[in-house]
């Protein structure tokens, strides 16, 4: 019997938002919605909220300029969509014009020490603050952490998969079309890091998450001095 085929149903697309049609448009040229979340520095989850909850207007603009980047420009690098779609990035205002305030998530840590942080380009180029707070408490309980980082290839020492890089790890590099790569560092199998070294680490360059794993990366011999991460995860857990 053969395989039924998935499509969406009559209407779909009239029944979507703009930001909605946008971001379908952007994944029908292979973008994901990680991706499209990463170009406008925001939250996967909320890629998905302009389908379920119509979300997304105040990210219209930005995305039209990103498509037009894309289709007409020829643009597929992921940092230079994310500097175009900042430009045009409104914030929301109140009811009396100011500024609204961005609203994020508090970090979380479960009882069980399970922690995870995310920075996208912006973020990365603020020196991921929105991670040291994570990574201060995971340090405060004695957990341990892994992280993620993504670069451009060039920029790492030691061939993809290497066991010398990341020794361990039984996870795929995940190679990206604008010729960066993603790459795990520590694992609950193979034990992770210290927390507690690496906020101390981040303490020393003044709060700079990105700084700090970025001289580990090179202090290893895992990175070049000079490459720069784009894309960066922590992760954290509770030793056995």
């Amino acid at each position: 019997m053969p395989r039924p085929t998935r499509h969406n149903p009559p209407g779909h697309q009239s029944e979507l938002n703009e930001a909605a049609r946008l971001a379908d448009r952007l994944q029908q040229a292979g973008y994901t919605k990680r991706d499209i979340a990463r170009i406008i520095d925001r939250d996967p989850s909320l890629v998905s909220q302009f389908y379920t909850r119509n979300k997304g207007a105040a990210f219209v603009p930005a995305l039209r300029q990103v498509l037009a980047a894309v289709e007409t420009g020829g643009i597929t690098d992921l940092p230079e969509l994310t500097t175009i779609a900042a430009r045009h990035t409104r914030r929301r205002t109140t009811a009396s014009g100011s500024r609204a305030r961005v609203r994020t998530k508090a970090v979380l840590i479960t009882p069980t020490g399970t922690g995870t942080g995310r920075a996208g380009a912006q973020a990365i180029a603020s020196g991921s603050a929105r991670l040291r707070p994570l990574i201060a408490e995971a340090a405060r309980q004695n957990l341990r952490l892994a992280f993620t980082v993504r670069l451009a290839r060039t920029g790492y020492m030691h061939p993809s998969g290497s066991r010398t890089d990341s020794p361990g790890i039984r996870r795929d590099v995940i190679q990206r079309t604008d010729h960066t790569e993603e790459r795990s560092y520590g694992s609950a199998q193979t034990g992770g890091f210290d927390a507690a070294d690496f906020a101390r680490r981040v303490d020393a360059t003044g709060g700079d998450v990105t700084a700090a794993i970025q001289q580990w990366l090179a202090e290893t011999g895992r990175i070049r001095p000079d490459a720069h991460i784009i894309h960066l995860e922590v992760r954290t857990w509770r030793p056995r």
